[in-house]
């Protein structure tokens, strides 16, 4: 079993599970009808979604629970409030999770009801400390943009069934090790999400529909908000900054002749240098790896239906052929003077076999995953081609 496929199954198995839990505790902590008289209809009203505000605690959170579980993919709520088109999103709790053994045990719908009665005991928590309790959606982890599956398109179909304003966030923990936040919400188009509840993935129905592999997600701009209060204490922290004697003649001389690297212990909002190492070439290999798995992965899906295709002409040559031979019948017993020995509706009726045939289309859905997958690895790795090539142009500067 291959790398991406192993961080593939590593992913929650019942894709769901979550979105039916968050329904039903959603459910559960229902409030009384709210006066909201006074109030600016226009913030009141839905509008399609532009944008999404992340809390700076809402980042560490997903930050934290991403690097405990590692490599295992980590999974959590995220709880906000929709706002003239910007999902503000104020607090989020990581999701339970289950040994495989546990799971074998006692069964998906005892994971699925354990889930449940977290997410109940989370929001009515959140609720009496005045937090946030409306779910907007849910976060994920992935390594190297390893995300794009049907797991997690199932999971939001069901969120945003449930929540029509609901948004994913990946988190890759490898990118943001670059140098380089990596953050992505994500939400499903409305053009997929109908045809998603039809569950033919046909090739006349995405011409219908004009599905591409571009539009299945729309991408939503992220903005991370800090209180005043954390910006007070960032500009407090930078501004009580004392530096050695040594560091300070170090900064007035060219980067280059750093003798030491600056401490962050006394330094702590000092930028941080380890971007610019040049010994980065396992990140470039995984990427290559990944993506010669994914394009092999996309080779098979197009031999299947190829072969799907194959099947269906020669099916349709031999009723060709079939039907050839009974309107040269008939001609002949028209010459003959003689009725025709097969009616004009026997004529164009099709085999059973090519209806059958016609009704097995493959889906094209595992295809259109698999094209976005491969594109998001040939971006990854032009992003970090791009600054490496030059940081070797730096490095032959300097050493020339």
């Amino acid at each position: 079993m291959s790398s991406k496929k192993a961080l593939q199954e590593a992913a929650p198995t019942s894709s769901d599970a979550a979105a039916v839990a968050a329904a039903a505790a959603v459910a559960a902590l229902a409030d009384p009808v709210v006066n909201l008289d006074g109030l600016d209809p226009a913030l009141l009203a839905s509008q399609p979604l532009t944008s999404v505000q992340l809390d700076a605690l809402v980042v560490l959170k997903i930050v934290k629970h991403v690097r405990d579980h590692h490599p295992v993919t980590a999974t959590g709520q995220l709880m906000g409030i929709d706002v003239a088109g910007t999902l503000e999103v104020t607090n989020c709790f990581p999701f339970t999770s289950k040994s495989q053994d546990d799971a074998d045990d006692q069964g998906v719908q005892t994971d699925d009801m354990d889930g449940a009665e977290y997410q109940l005991q989370m929001l009515r928590a959140l609720r009496k400390l005045n937090y946030d309790a409306n779910t907007v959606g849910w976060y994920q982890s992935t390594y190297l943009g390893s995300y794009w599956n049907q797991s997690l398109i199932e999971t939001q179909y069901n969120y945003q069934k449930t929540f029509a304003q609901s948004v994913v966030i990946v988190y890759d923990p490898t990118r943001t090790v670059q140098g380089n936040l990596s953050l992505r919400a994500l939400r499903l188009s409305d053009t997929f999400m109908e045809l998603y509840a039809q569950r033919k993935f046909t090739m006349d129905s995405l011409i219908q529909y004009k599905l591409t592999p571009t539009s299945i997600f729309e991408s939503l701009p992220i903005k991370i908000r800090n209180s005043h209060l954390l910006c007070a204490l960032l500009h407090e922290l930078d501004d009580q900054t004392a530096f050695s004697p040594s560091i300070h003649a170090s900064l007035s001389l060219p980067s280059s002749t750093f003798v030491s690297p600056i401490p962050t212990d006394i330094a702590p909002l000092t930028p941080n240098y380890d971007a610019l190492e040049l010994g980065l070439e396992s990140y470039l290999e995984k990427h290559l790896e990944y993506l010669g798995e994914t394009v092999e992965e996309h080779g098979q899906e197009q031999w299947r239906w190829q072969g799907w295709q194959r099947s269906i002409q020669k099916e349709q040559q031999k009723l060709q052929q079939t039907l050839s031979k009974r309107r040269q019948e008939n001609a002949v017993r028209a010459a003959q003077g003689m009725g025709p020995a097969y009616s004009e509706e026997e004529l164009q009726a099709s085999s059973a076999m090519l209806a059958k045939l016609q009704s097995t289309e493959p889906s094209r859905l595992e295809t259109l995953i698999i094209t976005n997958q491969i594109d998001t690895y040939c971006k990854q790795v032009n992003q970090f081609a791009g600054p490496g090539l030059t940081k070797m142009f730096m490095t032959k500067t300097r050493s020339a």
